[in-house]
């Protein structure tokens, strides 16, 4: 009957497999068969068994006496692992290698003799260069516990140098990624967490880091907040809104009167309005003229700045032939800049002075006399449909190409500008306007408008000079914020960012859609 706990027991067979302990017996006990009679041979230890078995398996030869004749051993005769300590007989374990096929000896017959070559003995540290072994082989005599969970050697210094180094890389990528996920954070809640936890950046200048000088001007019609937006442009002011909030704040409706105010950068808000509120901080004879302006609106420019009579000004603009201008207006011929003028200036001279601005702006474009006119229409167009400078050559490309495929051009600063509605706040035309039969209404008439729409800049004169290379027809600007425009090729592209812009007016209401 079979024990079931030794069946299922993986080392009760190993410890069966183990050479009985049986003590030394006498030397007729222990002769092997293949022994000659008379000789008497002393029993094998356990290590001597091992070592026996372990050449066997390996096919390696036990040396002998030259002169000890041994018994053949029979070709069919495998190399075994006895099941039974009681099996182990030394006649079994003979560590001759197998000779060669040939036909036994008739019986009773005396063998040749046989003379046993040296054995081949593996170099020293051999066993330990080879695989280490399992358990099964501790028991069974293959190895040894000398290989069997011996410790491994350390790694060389090399080796460990090279381990050190890696690990330190992966530290500085783990610490380097950790740091830009910090940096991110903070950049994207980094305003959230100030006010949280009460850091939050003031949103005006310390006293005392006033310097240098900025120069503000205050149109006719400029309420606080524009007011506060230009501050913070010109460098005066900290944030744009800083002005405004102390305004409302402090319950103050200041009487701004128009014109250039000479300041100085970094000032505190409430130090902007003192020297705002300074008359010696006007300055009497400086007028600055924004891009994109109409001829109507600087001639008010200059009488609030320049202190002379709107009308004075209005009759210098009205004959463009007294400044060499063959056009019919001077609409676009009003160089924007920052100008200032010698005390007693009239409104002839100051015009002069711009329209004189113009043409070294266009001679420096390199454009001849009689193109002037039509380059300076088409920088008009450019000056305000454009929202960010880099968009210029992008937008004179889209004219230049529709006037070659013979489209309209379809602009609604022109429509706006005929129709008398370019200042009413909305870059969208009316219905009306976009309908209107007028010769600047390019919904309307094919080619250029009659003449320019507004007064342009170097840049969007150079544009309209170089246009950049492209294959776009249309263009829309998706975010009044930042001025992002999309360039398209197809009416599907056009329609897809118009799609875009109105989702962004749907979203920013009184946004000037």
């Amino acid at each position: 009957m079979t024990d079931e706990k030794s069946a299922d027991d993986p080392f009760s067979t190993l410890y069966s497999q183990l050479p009985a302990n049986r003590p030394r017996t006498s030397a007729a006990d222990e002769t092997p068969a293949s022994a000659e009679p008379g000789t008497e041979t002393a029993p094998l230890t356990r290590r001597e068994l091992r070592e026996r078995l372990t050449r066997e398996t390996t096919g390696q030869q036990q040396p002998a006496p030259d002169a000890a004749p041994v018994s053949p051993t029979p070709a069919s005769w495998p190399p075994r692992v006895p099941s039974q300590p009681d099996a182990l007989h030394p006649a079994s374990l003979t560590g001759l290698t197998p000779a060669p096929t040939a036909a036994m000896p008739p019986s009773g017959s005396t063998p040749p003799p046989v003379t046993r070559q040296p054995e081949r003995t593996a170099p020293v540290g051999a066993a330990r260069a080879s695989a280490p072994g399992d358990l099964a082989d501790l028991f069974t005599g293959r190895a040894s516990s000398d290989t069997v969970g011996a410790v491994p050697k350390k790694p060389s210094k090399r080796r460990r140098r090279a381990r050190g180094w890696i690990a330190l890389a992966i530290v500085v990528v783990l610490l380097g990624g950790i740091g830009a996920g910090g940096v991110w954070v903070w950049n994207t809640y980094g305003d959230k967490v100030r006010s949280f936890m009460g850091w939050e950046e003031p949103a005006d200048y310390a006293t005392g880091l006033a310097n240098g000088e900025a120069l503000l001007t205050i149109a006719s019609g400029d309420t606080g907040m524009t007011i506060s937006t230009k501050l913070y442009q010109a460098g005066v002011t900290k944030t744009s809104s800083v002005f405004y909030n102390m305004l409302v704040k402090s319950q103050q409706n200041p009487n701004f009167q128009p014109g250039v105010y000479k300041l100085q950068k970094q000032m505190t808000a409430a130090a902007a309005l003192a020297a705002i509120q300074d008359p010696a901080n006007r300055q009497q004879n400086t007028a600055l003229i924004r891009e994109g302006l109409t001829v109507s609106q600087i001639a008010q420019a200059l009488s609030d700045d320049l202190t002379i009579p709107l009308a004075d000004v209005q009759a210098a603009v009205k004959t463009p032939s007294d400044y060499g201008v063959s056009a019919d207006s001077l609409e676009g011929w009003l160089f924007p800049a920052t100008y200032t003028f010698d005390p007693g200036t009239t409104a002839t001279q100051a015009v002069k002075a711009m329209v004189d601005r113009t043409k070294q702006s266009l001679q420096q474009a390199g454009v001849a006399a009689s193109d002037q006119q039509r380059i300076l229409t088409i920088a008009s167009i450019i000056q305000r449909e454009a929202r960010q400078s880099a968009d210029f050559y992008k937008v004179s490309r889209v004219i230049q190409n529709r006037l070659a495929d013979g489209m309209k051009l379809q602009m609604d600063s022109t429509a706006q500008y005929g129709y008398g509605e370019m200042h009413d706040g909305s870059v969208s035309s009316s219905a009306a306007a976009l309908a209107d039969n007028n010769p600047w209404n390019t919904y309307v008439i094919t080619g250029l408008p009659k003449g320019p729409i507004s007064n342009p800049g170097d840049t969007a004169i150079d544009a309209a000079v170089h246009p950049a290379d492209g294959p776009w027809l249309y263009f829309v600007t998706v975010n009044l914020d930042t001025g992002e425009t999309v360039f398209s090729t197809t009416d599907a592209e056009h329609e897809a960012a118009v799609a875009q812009w109105r989702s962004w007016c749907a979203q920013n209401p009184n946004s000037g859609c």
